[in-house]
């Protein structure tokens, strides 16, 4: 199955035949062409990799010829739906705008599992970790990777108490990495803490065999902690413990990656506060990757406001050499994945990164100053905590003792950590010592294994494990009858395929729109009128995503989402014929090697000239900015006057502004101006074309114009237009 780009990825297609399809490759992949100088239309970047097949650019790169400059680093953006024929089509989308680390991980469901789920994850908090769902995953990423031309790194959860069962899985179908730190078990989900690390070293050395990269878990501190920014010191452990603990049981060290997330966010101080902590990370770890991740804690429903925390985080990991850079979609704070957010906080990664690339060759973190006495203070205050820990007894004890997640900054304690019990938790007295002739017919395992002669090594005894012959795994489809794939791609069956479109938001035709309104209340009440608003313009279930006083009695914008109860037939739209503009440097060319003059004016009795000046001058890119040369008439010009002025000038072209439009004023003027010029012999040698905001290209040429600009219409467009005439005029002549 090979995707093409003008048809959407096909579900059905997608997973007929999964319980037979192998991954192309496992392991992590850097992103190629790293730390070379690189050429990428006029400009020359120092922190890039190689760009993409396919690909779409940021909406500023018009002006840089839609060149879209890929950074150095890995990409992630965060999916989530719960669906995952939903969540493919946003991957797509994602690897289009520069994402190459896809996280399946948002909500909290999958950190709670106790056993390897099959058939459906809609109960568990919509996670896609079944076999299912995870082959059918990486079965889209193999073929969206050969779409835009890189490599795409799947990844999810390997933790709770299932998780050597799911780094099993995970092995066998390709998922390039995973979170797996079992202090996140211990201090978030209290589970066992022996228990944890048990499995641990089970799940990393399944990890180590299958090249997957590791990410911790420590920067849950920051979203647990009262005061995150107190608990830099007990991150900087947590960060130690697994990266040591990691590499003890055999993953390589560029394998091992930590997830450093900024503890603070503005109004605080917030670049004071987080590069120096991200600073000594490196110092500390310098032979482990960096994963940046954006602060959530403080992510409150206002899209801005996530998105200036955001390009912030990006700084700090432009200084400080992140190797990944996550992206998590700025609604986080709504709780509600949105396939934009997804697509505007890649974005967001890929313009801050850009221009800040080079930005450590021309700015160097001056350690001599303050940022290296909070360094050094940081790293000393980490090494304190480690050394405590071990006087009273190891990990176990300093957690039984609430070391971690307490708000003080240590030395200082609040005395608010979570202890957890050594003999407590979730999967406690549930480790047992292996017999002396234990053994495990497994290719990988961690720990004795008391191997038989007879065998070169275990799992020669079964002819083989699933890591060497997948015909061994157990593929199993949907349990649920109603809960399944099938089931849901059912119910949007109108949707599939045919001419019905719906809007949406997270899932396929869910209905979801919204709007920004604002209304001259406090913020209360605006609240509920706002959803009255919503009501009256015929939504259903409508709710405030986002609200913000403005002052207390002036008003609030808020911001709402419903459903709508419509459908959309593709079939009954009217489409103009999209009009194809010539590129700025073609409309120069032309212009420069045969110069172009116009006239130009507001006709009749319309004194409106803001949006003709725009059309013409250099500042708003107007035409002037081609070379076209122009004599501006002023406002109220008779149309004999304009035509006259063109006679004089032996003007290529006229341009007539006319907004007015009360009796028709509009077409009459066109409809004089173009007899007028038919009357002075010289139609047949001018361009003529109008514009305002109730004129249409149709209502134009109906007139007698050659063509016609409304709303939205720009320089660009007249500029491009003026020259694709003029030379089907040569050709008629």
């Amino acid at each position: 199955m090979k995707l093409d780009i003008n048809k959407k990825i096909d579900i059905q297609e997608l997973i007929k035949d999964l319980d037979k399809y192998t991954p192309k490759r496992r392991g992590w992949h850097w992103r190629e062409g790293r730390n070379e100088n690189r050429t990428v239309g006029d400009f020359e970047f120092h922190e890039t990799s190689e760009g993409l097949k396919n690909f779409i650019p940021l909406p500023g790169s018009r002006g840089f010829h839609y060149i879209d400059p890929q950074p150095d680093c890995v990409v992630t953006t965060e999916i989530a739906s719960g669906r995952f024929e939903d969540d493919i089509r946003r991957m797509r989308m994602a690897a289009w705008h520069g994402a190459d680390h896809i996280m399946v991980i948002r909500t909290a469901g999958q950190s709670h599992i106790d056993s390897l789920i099959e058939g459906t994850t809609q109960g568990i908090g919509g996670i896609a970790v079944t076999r299912k769902q995870v082959r059918a995953s990486r079965k889209a990423l193999d073929m969206i990777e050969e779409e835009v031309g890189r490599e795409i790194n799947f990844h999810s959860y390997i933790s709770g108490v299932a998780g050597p069962d799911i780094a099993v899985m995970f092995a066998e179908e390709g998922v390039n990495g995973a979170h797996q730190d079992p202090q996140y078990n211990v201090l978030y989900r209290n589970v066992n803490m022996v228990r944890s690390f048990t499995d641990a070293c089970e799940a990393k050395k399944i990890m180590a065999w299958a090249d997957m990269l590791q990410i911790d878990g420590a920067h849950n501190a920051n979203a647990t902690a009262m005061k995150a920014w107190k608990v830099r010191p007990e991150l900087m452990v947590q960060h130690a413990i697994n990266s040591i603990f990691s590499k003890k049981v055999g993953i390589k060290p560029e394998n091992i990656a930590l997830s450093t997330v900024p503890p603070t966010a503005p109004p605080a101080p917030c670049m004071r506060l987080d590069l120096p902590y991200a600073v000594a990370l490196r110092d500390f770890f310098s032979e482990y990757k960096m994963r940046a991740q954006q602060n959530t804690k403080y992510m409150e429903s206002d899209m801005r406001e996530a998105t200036v925390t955001h390009t912030l985080n990006l700084m700090i990991s432009r200084l400080t050499s992140a190797d990944i850079q996550s992206t998590i979609t700025p609604d986080e704070g709504r709780n509600v994945p949105w396939h934009y957010n997804n697509i505007a906080a890649i974005s967001t990664a890929k313009q801050a990164l850009n221009g800040m690339d080079g930005l450590r060759e021309m700015v160097k973190l001056d350690r001599e100053g303050s940022l290296g006495t909070e360094v050094r203070e940081l790293k000393e205050r980490a090494v304190l905590f480690m050394e405590e820990m071990l006087e009273v007894g190891g990990y176990f004890k300093a957690v039984e003792s609430g070391f971690f997640i307490d708000s003080g900054y240590y030395p200082e304690r609040n005395g608010d950590g979570i202890p957890r019990q050594i003999e407590g938790g979730i999967g406690v007295g549930h480790i047992y010592e292996r017999d002396a002739d234990y053994f495990a017919p497994v290719s990988v395992h961690y720990g004795y294994n008391n191997v038989p002669k007879e065998f070169a090594k275990a799992s020669d005894a079964i002819g083989g494990d699933t890591f060497e012959d997948r015909s061994k795994i157990v593929f199993v489809d949907e349990l649920d009858e109603i809960d399944n794939v099938n089931t849901r791609l059912k119910e949007v069956e109108k949707y599939t395929n045919t001419s019905i479109v719906k809007p949406e938001v997270e899932w396929k035709a869910d209905g979801i729109v919204a709007t920004t309104i604002f209304l001259p209340l406090d913020e209360r009440t605006a609240e509920f009128a706002a959803i009255k608003c919503g009501e009256k313009l015929g939504l259903e279930d409508v709710t405030v995503v986002h609200k913000q006083c403005l002052h207390p009695s002036e008003g609030t914008v808020v911001e709402i989402k419903g459903r709508v109860k419509f459908d959309i037939d593709i079939n009954e739209l009217v489409i103009p014929e999209k009009v194809v503009v010539l590129s700025d440097d073609e409309i120069r060319a032309d212009i420069a090697e045969k110069p172009m003059f116009v006239v130009a004016a507001t006709v009749g009795q319309d004194e409106h000239s803001v949006g003709l000046k725009e059309t013409l001058d250099i500042k708003h890119g107007g035409i002037e900015k081609f070379g076209v040369k122009y004599l501006y008439l002023g406002t109220s010009c008779p149309v004999e006057k304009l035509v006259d002025a063109a006679i004089e000038t032996n003007a290529d072209a006229i341009l007539a502004s006319t907004i007015i439009t009360h009796d028709d004023v509009h077409v009459k003027n066109m409809r004089k101006l173009h007899e007028l010029c038919i009357e002075k012999g010289i139609r047949d040698r001018l361009v003529l074309a109008c514009g305002g905001t109730q004129v249409s290209n149709e209502i134009a040429k109906e007139a007698g114009m050659d063509a016609g600009f409304g709303r939205g219409s720009k320089g660009v467009d007249v500029a491009s237009f003026l020259v694709k005439r003029r030379r089907e005029m040569q050709n008629e002549n």
